[in-house]
């Protein structure tokens, strides 16, 4: 089972669904929702726009319990002088992502998002490194990203964290693979 990560920046505070979060529930989903129905954030990503705060609560339920069964892994990215969300990284099962995607090996996949208020400023370039080192330490040995080819911006992210365009993964995004073994 992979364990929530946890550490911090200068200005940001990365890590897992805490148990403080239940005590401040709906301004989280609040945040999430902000992230998630951002037109700049889901311009590559449109599947995963949510469109309502009510969505946002079964969003972060459904992550919730995903990570205590070991499915997918949701992380949040935390402005300490404020105390939002500003971003979110998930790593989510293999298990997990047979359910989804028919390809030939499946890896962890990793996703992110980034609230459009936060962009600019190398977050996800300072930040992903990181995570991946520690989701490596952990005993993950492949980890791989879905990618719009038009998003430039989260492939150089992924290529300053080591990963490597693999295939092509259908009409519109590439796959892009992080390997050690």
């Amino acid at each position: 089972m992979i364990r929530a990560i946890t550490f911090e920046t200068d200005r940001f505070l990365i890590h897992g669904f805490r148990a403080e979060e239940l005590g401040r529930f709906d301004s989280l989903a609040a945040e999430v929702f902000s992230i998630l129905s951002d037109d700049h954030t889901l311009r590559y990503l449109p599947s995963k726009r949510l469109w309502n705060v009510n969505e946002a609560k079964v969003f972060l339920q459904g992550m919730l319990l995903n990570f205590h069964a070991g499915r997918n892994f949701l992380h949040f990215i935390t402005d300490k002088a404020s105390g939002k969300v500003v971003g979110m990284i998930d790593l989510i099962s293999p298990a997990l992502a047979m359910e989804h995607y028919r390809i030939p090996r499946y890896p962890f996949f990793l996703e992110f998002y980034l609230g459009s208020f936060a962009t600019g400023c190398y977050l996800m370039t300072e930040v992903l490194p990181a995570m991946v080192s520690e989701f490596l330490d952990q005993g993950i040995d492949c980890i791989g990203a879905v990618v719009d080819r038009q998003n430039i911006p989260a492939k150089k992210v992924l290529k300053k964290a080591r990963f490597s365009r693999s295939c092509s993964f259908d009409t519109l995004q590439d796959l892009y693979e992080l390997n050690v073994a």
